[in-house]
């Protein structure tokens, strides 16, 4: 077995995965098991580098609020601020203060530095306003979304004015309240003007569309994508307003299955741009369903957000999982021999990718068992969906930082 397994390594280069792929995917999506690890982030920024060099990719998407990376776009863009301040505004989560974010982000703008706009790389958050605890009310997107009509647009045929969605929104704690998340009827996402506001924001998506071939000459295609960004947003958190406000028992499922629907359209939306790596969880990029155990609820399954992105795009999407042999200090020790990470630690090489569909058929019809982490933080492949996988990416040994 050892044997075979390393005659389908490959040292992780872009090259390996576009011998491995076959082809150039519109979406590749690039998975860790977990977060907070600057070792696994600078793998991706290697392999990102060697994309853009080799294979033309010219955009990053990473496992962050979308609004919130626009300041980081701006940044490499153009240079509008400073690296300080973007690392402190242009990412949720806590991902600002990764060093291997940092260093991303710093390279991007020299590499544009001088560039021609067409040539530019672009960052792009992929996530909603939405952390675990609770999400952003929808003041910023919808209120930038009408904003950008109201300035290009006759009046008349804008569906409200700005007084009235600010009436209609009131204040903003109304919908950030931190209870709102374990308390339905703290939220307001059922309420008459919650109600108003997701029709009227629809009516603005709508004009939006209608519009298209206005807005894009009196502006930009870029300007124009911005403001569609803005109208997903505002629909996908009104949206996502309302089943925090149910009381059945599907609320979990459909507010899981909310969050990765809008991670699909940023990321389809990002697609028609042209090549895109994107890096996150592994539940967000796999094919299958997810799954998570929360609180009291029973087992809860949605679909991820790449499996919704798989379904549309077929063969241009593709994913690799990264795998773990230890995180030590998190007490996560070498592998089990017999499980499948224990297999791949066998071998001579730190990091190495695997054809996934090949390590499959190695391991035949009755996979290792799966292995079980000590550390919640971290998710051990499924042996037994490799299917769904198009490459294994193995580290084996993640260093304390």
């Amino acid at each position: 077995m050892d044997t075979g397994i390393k005659d389908i390594t490959r040292a992780v280069t872009a090259a390996a995965v576009t011998e491995l792929l076959g082809a150039r995917p519109r979406v590749l999506a690039l998975g860790e098991p977990t977060h907070g690890e600057d070792s696994l982030l600078d793998l991706r920024n290697d392999v990102f580098r060697q994309l853009v060099e080799r294979e033309g990719y010219r955009t990053v998407a990473i496992e962050s609020d979308c609004l919130m990376g626009l300041v980081v776009d701006e940044y490499v863009t153009s240079g509008t601020g400073t690296l300080d301040e973007v690392m402190g505004r242009g990412f949720s989560h806590g991902f600002g203060a990764s060093a291997a974010n940092r260093e991303l982000v710093r390279w991007m703008r020299e590499y544009n530095e001088g560039r021609p706009a067409s040539e530019r790389l672009r960052f792009a958050g992929f996530d909603g306003p939405l952390e675990i605890t609770g999400a952003a009310g929808p003041r910023q997107a919808l209120t930038a979304l009408h904003g950008f009509l109201a300035a290009r647009l006759a009046p008349d045929l804008l569906p409200c004015t700005a007084e009235t969605l600010d009436r209609l929104l009131g204040a903003d704690d109304r919908w950030t309240h931190p209870a709102v998340m374990t308390d339905p009827a703290r939220s307001v996402g059922r309420t008459a003007e919650a109600g108003e506001l997701l029709l009227l924001a629809d009516d603005l998506v709508a004009l939006l569309e209608a519009e298209t071939p206005h807005l894009i000459a009196a502006t930009s295609r870029d300007d124009w994508e911005r403001a569609r960004l803005y109208g997903r947003t505002a629909t996908g958190l009104l949206r996502y307003h309302y089943w925090l406000a149910d009381t059945s028992p599907g609320r979990m499922t459909r507010l899981l299955g909310q969050r990765d629907r809008m991670m699909a359209d940023n990321l389809l939306a990002l697609a028609e741009r042209g090549p895109t790596l994107v890096f996150a969880h592994n539940a967000h990029l796999q094919r299958h369903k997810s799954t998570m155990r929360m609180w009291d609820h029973p087992l809860l399954e949605w679909w991820s957000a790449c499996a919704l992105v798989s379904a549309r795009l077929g063969e241009e999407y593709a994913f690799l999982a990264t795998a773990l042999g230890t995180i030590r200090h998190q007490e996560v020790d070498t592998p089990p021999a017999d499980s499948l990470e224990g297999l791949l630690y066998a071998l001579p090489e730190d990091r190495c990718v695997v054809d996934g569909t090949l390590l499959a058929g190695l391991l035949g019809d009755w996979p290792p068992a799966p292995r079980e982490s000590p550390w919640f933080g971290y998710m051990p492949l499924d042996p037994a969906r490799l299917t769904g996988i198009d490459g294994v990416v193995f580290v084996k040994d993640v260093p304390q930082v």
